[in-house]
């Protein structure tokens, strides 16, 4: 497979996160308002969060909450290669970040037109590494304890901080020295992956360790998440947004390069104030 151009560099040059809107059609996104009723639905609400201000549009076919069983590979590829085929039929070079832990998804993916790799599975895959380096494309590593259907069972860490921020930076050392630019790499500590409130916690406070020897990007995925709802007392996602819009405020004040989230335009303007006021 030819490498394709690359498109950006993960590592953000400007003091505000970037945006990565995250657009499921799983019919059991643990965030049910965001669940897509059709293909064209989809694509109109991928198109709004473009004009929303994201930067990239994360699209995934399989929901990896916790207790989530897993879908067939053609499954997932009929459900997200549509969406980003459409997607690209109607904006010029929109940045796709494809959402999977399957190797042969992301390579239909980029075949039909997406421009980076989100591995929730963080690299476990040696086939997924070799797709990237093949490639070319930007990828982010996730940190992810176990599998979706048990990882939140009993979650347990010598020191959550040290594994993680360890297993991420040698899957990323592994590509950088096979030859991919570190610049085209983001690590995600993977909140509510195999995580207790306190574990996640720990993570988001100690950033600065992860980026590690190579100072990568960060990307956070913690929006409307069950930590949201532990610290608030919310018990529904519906009512997390306040609490996630906190975590991008201090994002923006820790120079966090990516957040991942479901309410584009709320982030947008909330950054957008943060940042006149620094």
């Amino acid at each position: 497979m030819a490498k394709t151009s690359r498109p950006f560099s993960l590592r953000r040059e400007v003091q505000t996160p970037g945006i990565m809107g995250i657009l499921n059609v799983t019919p059991d996104s643990f965030h049910s308002p965001s669940r897509q009723a059709s293909l064209e639905e989809a694509i109109s609400n991928g198109i709004s969060m473009i004009e929303n201000g994201a930067d990239i549009i994360d699209i995934g076919g399989e929901s990896t909450r916790p207790g989530s069983e897993p879908v067939t590979i053609k499954e997932e590829i009929q459900r997200v290669v549509p969406l980003i085929e459409g997607l690209c039929e109607r904006i010029d070079n929109p940045h796709i970040s494809i959402d999977t832990r399957n190797v042969e998804v992301a390579r239909k993916a980029i075949q039909a037109g997406a421009t980076m790799i989100n591995d929730v599975s963080g690299l476990r895959d040696d086939a997924m590494k070799n797709l990237v380096l093949d490639t070319g494309v930007p990828v982010c590593i996730m940190h992810m304890l176990g599998d979706p259907k048990t990882m939140q069972a009993n979650p347990v860490y010598s020191d959550v901080v040290q594994e993680v921020c360890s297993e991420l930076n040698q899957k990323a050392t592994e590509l950088i020295d096979a030859g991919h630019p570190a610049e085209l790499i983001c690590l995600d500590p993977g909140i509510g992956f195999g995580k207790t409130l306190e574990h996640n916690l720990q993570l988001l406070k100690s950033h600065e360790t992860l980026r590690g020897e190579h100072d990568l990007a960060i990307l956070w995925g913690v929006s409307r998440k069950s930590m949201i709802g532990q610290i608030t007392g919310h018990e529904q996602s519906e009512d997390r947004l306040y609490g996630t819009l906190g975590v991008a405020a201090y994002a923006q004040q820790q120079n966090i390069d990516w957040l991942r989230v479901h309410d584009v335009q709320a982030h947008t303007d909330l950054l957008s104030v943060v940042r006149k006021l620094d």
